[in-house]
């Protein structure tokens, strides 16, 4: 089993979040490899800020991977905006604890090189995503409605997302 090195940041500024044990369980369900991850809860300000001036786009996106290495482990920064996963999880009438086990499942698989760039490359992340995602004991996300993979992998050189 990969070990996982976490630091959650942020997490108290927001009430109903899980606890860190349960973000570190969805975490190493889907790490292939040793990892130093960051989750880092922000608002809608600094994730508007975020997604400008790392990929131009002038909105609050759900959730942005920064990858800075990913052998001979992975290292990245996840950044989970809280308001917009409040609003999609209304949105789509999920919980918010589902919707978030998803988006942090799909920010490490962004941290280890997978992507949604193409049909293909998207179709092989959504399965993986549900895969790792049910045995964990949730439900796929893509079904009813689904939900948008709405992330993005990057360093400050390369930022990518919805």
């Amino acid at each position: 089993m990969p070990e996982l090195r976490l630091s959650v940041q942020g997490h108290s500024r927001f009430k109903g979040l899980p606890a860190r044990a349960t973000l570190a369980r969805w975490i190493a369900a889907a790490l292939q490899r040793d990892g130093e991850i960051t989750l880092r809860f922000v608002g809608a300000a600094e994730g508007r800020a975020l997604n400008r001036d790392y990929r131009g786009k002038n909105y609050a996106t759900n959730v942005l991977t920064f990858d800075y290495a990913q052998v001979p482990a992975v290292h990245a920064d996840i950044v989970l905006c809280v308001p917009v996963l409040r609003r999609e999880a209304r949105a789509q009438r999920k919980p918010l604890r589902d919707h978030l086990a998803h988006l942090v499942v799909h920010g490490v698989l962004h941290a280890q090189g997978h992507d949604h760039d193409r049909a293909g490359r998207a179709s092989r992340m959504e399965a993986c995503e549900v895969s790792i995602l049910a045995r964990l004991g949730l439900p796929d996300p893509y079904r009813e409605g689904g939900a948008e993979p709405g992330a993005g992998a990057g360093t400050p050189r390369r930022a990518r997302g919805s």
